[in-house]
Order: structure tokens, then sequence, then C-alpha cells
């Protein structure tokens, strides 16, 4: 067997030959230890192959169309100790193999996304500080829903510079706003302004939650009412699914804003329908003011000019012609 590789161990059976390939040996010895001709075919039979691969059967040097046998003694000392050492080898392997694949197995479990984290960041001026820094050079896409009514005019002046540089960077900016903002000149303006630049702005007349989105990688959110609290989120599906789910969505239903003076009267029906509903549902007149960014006068007088337009005295009778009016125009918001 010197310099031939070492046929491995039998599977699925305890003995090492059957007894087909024993009586094929015994015929071969009977012949002088030869078989004549048999190399010539060696898968005629599958005793013969057996005994090829065991090495009980090897090619004749001087006759490669002959097999002759090996001394079953020699080959069965060789052929113990060799599958001895296989056999342990395997035990080993099969000890050591949950530890060795112990990593591959924990990578294999281990989702490939992991979440992310929500940061907790107290006070305005550090939010608007890791905001800025969050919006810093190379700022794709940003995404606000800014509700609250107008901002303080200073505070629109002091950001229209360094918004009109974040647009000529190349960015993708879009926001909602409250329709209150449509009635504030300041606020016309900066929209005005920045709306020429590429700014996209739209308002919505029903409440809503704030929202920042950032290159769909970071997302902000109030934890407090006054924006002393906010939660940046890093987590990747919790951003697609504010910047999916919410604000597209929202903006979808937002109607646009370029700055003009004129309000739409499709604006102030939707946002005087918006009002009846929350009145019927027993919101009171504050929190109605807040949630849609406008004074309680301003609600009070909305609520004065239904009343005259649609010729009733009573909420709920306001309320029961505006539903008929919008089931016999449902293109009609009001």
């Amino acid at each position: 067997m010197s310099g031939r590789e070492q046929p491995s161990p039998p599977t699925g059976a305890s003995r090492a030959l059957s007894a087909a390939a024993k009586a094929l040996y015994l015929s071969a010895l009977e012949a002088n230890g030869r078989l004549v001709g048999a190399a010539a075919d060696p898968t005629r039979d599958d005793a013969l192959n057996e005994l090829i691969g065991i090495g009980l059967l090897v090619p004749d040097t001087d006759d490669q169309k002959s097999l002759v046998a090996v001394d079953p003694a020699q080959l069965s000392a060789s052929l113990s100790s060799t599958w001895q050492r296989q056999a342990l080898d395997l035990l080993a392997r099969a000890i050591s193999l949950p530890n060795d694949l112990h990593d591959l197995a924990e990578e294999f479990h281990t989702p490939m996304q992991t979440g992310g984290t929500i940061e907790y960041v107290r006070g305005k001026a550090l939010i608007n500080q890791r905001l800025q820094q969050a919006m810093g050079a190379g700022l794709e896409e940003g995404l606000a829903m800014q509700p609250g009514g107008p901002r303080p005019p200073e505070v629109l002046a002091a950001s229209i510079t360094r918004d009109l540089e974040t647009l000529r960077s190349g960015a993708a900016m879009r926001t909602i706003y409250h329709a209150s903002t449509r009635y504030h000149q300041p606020t016309r303006d900066y929209v005005a302004t920045l709306a020429e630049a590429g700014w996209q702005f739209r308002t919505l007349d029903e409440p809503y939650t704030r929202l920042l989105v950032i290159d769909r990688r970071l997302a902000v959110i109030p934890v407090a009412d006054d924006m002393s609290l906010a939660a940046f989120v890093s987590d990747q599906a919790v951003i697609n699914y504010l910047a999916e789910e919410v604000f597209e969505r929202n903006w979808s239903r937002a109607l646009g804003f370029d700055g003009d003076r004129t309000v739409p009267q499709q604006v102030v029906s939707r946002l005087r329908r918006t009002i009846i509903d929350l009145l019927l549902d027993g919101t009171n007149h504050r929190v109605i003011a807040r949630r849609l960014g406008i004074s309680e006068r301003t609600l009070a007088r909305h609520i004065a000019e239904m009343r005259e337009d649609y010729n009733v005295d009573s909420l709920f009778q306001l309320g029961y012609v505006l539903a008929r009016a919008s089931q016999e125009h449902p293109g009609n918001p009001q």
C-alpha cells in the first residue's frame, strides 16, 4: 500500500467486507492470486469494486489489465492503524465542534440590523445646538413638521440666511406648518424667500406633533410640550416609520404654501371643518387653539363667521349642516 491513498473505513456496516467480496478474493487466490482482464472493466461487479476499494486487489504493474491479490494480514495491520487514527480524529472533532462553531452560531442568530439608540436631550439651547450639528455640512434632506402657529419674526429673521445656505449646498428641504401661518406676514415673507430658492412648504389644518427627520438617519421628537426635552432617535426602523407613515402621509394631505398673501378658500374651509370636529368631540377652545396654532380670539372669530355663513345658532346645528354639505359635495371640505 506504499504510495497509495489509504482507503476510508466503510460506512453503514460493521463488517469490512461483504460475503460476495470475500468469495471473489478466494477465487483470485485459486487463480494464483490474479484476476486476468478484471481491470478492463472494474465496475462490472460490486464485489470487485469493494476489493479494489479496500486495497485487497491492486493493478498488476506488469499487466494493467490484470489485478493481483494483496496479503490480508499486512493490509489489515495498516488499515486498522489508519482507521483508528481517523476514528480518534473524528471523535475529537465531534467533541470540539460546538465550541469551534460557537462564534459563527451567535453571528447566524444575531439580526443583521440592530436597533439604534434614543438619546434624551434637555434644554432648548442644547437641543438647538445638537440640531445644528446634525444639520451641518453634507445635509441631503430635511423633513420638518412645525406645529404651534407662526414663529416669532426675530427667529425667522435670524435663521433665513442659514436656511438659504442649506439650500445652496444642495439639500432638499420640506416643511409642514399649521394653516394659521398663512395669516402671518413675517412667515409669509420667510416662506416666499425660501420657496423661491427651492424649499417646499405646505400647511395642514389638523393637529399634529412636531417632528424633524435629518437625512433619514436621525429623527427628533418632543418629549415635553414646550420642547424643553427632546428625543434624538437613531433607530432606523423607527426613523423609517416616522418619515414614511407620519411625515409623508401628512405631507400628502397638506396644501401647498409659497408665501402668497391670498389664503385659498380650501384652506379656510378645511381649517373650519377641523374646528367643528374638535368642538363636537368636546375639546375646549384653549386646546383647539393650541393644537391648530391659532389664538383663542381667532378661533372665536372663525366660529362666529361660520354660524353667520350657515345661519345657525348652535355648534351642533353647524356640524349637521357641514356634514350634509360634505355628503352632497364629497370633493369640497366644507
